[in-house]
């Protein structure tokens, strides 16, 4: 077991603080909650690249077959439309 954690933070302590009434919880429990919750959202996502990755295949996927790669004139009038 490691040291124990004193956050002096107001901040971090207010915050703590309305999570614990919200979860009708004390502090302690409400910090556990949250980083147990954190840690759980990292590990689980899934990487930038990969969600990237992930969008392109579904819109090659949707591509018409014989399209055409756009001009370089074709791309500046899309983008100095806006």
């Amino acid at each position: 077991m490691g040291k124990p954690l004193n956050i002096r933070d107001p901040r971090a302590h207010d915050l703590a603080r309305q999570l614990a009434t919200l979860r009708q919880t004390g502090l302690e429990e409400a910090v556990v909650g949250a980083l147990e919750s954190e840690l759980r959202r990292e590990r689980e996502a899934i990487p930038l690249a990969e969600r990237l990755a992930r969008i392109a295949e579904r819109l090659q996927a949707k591509a018409k077959p014989g399209g055409r790669d756009i001009s370089e004139d074709e791309r500046d009038e899309m983008w100095t439309r806006f």
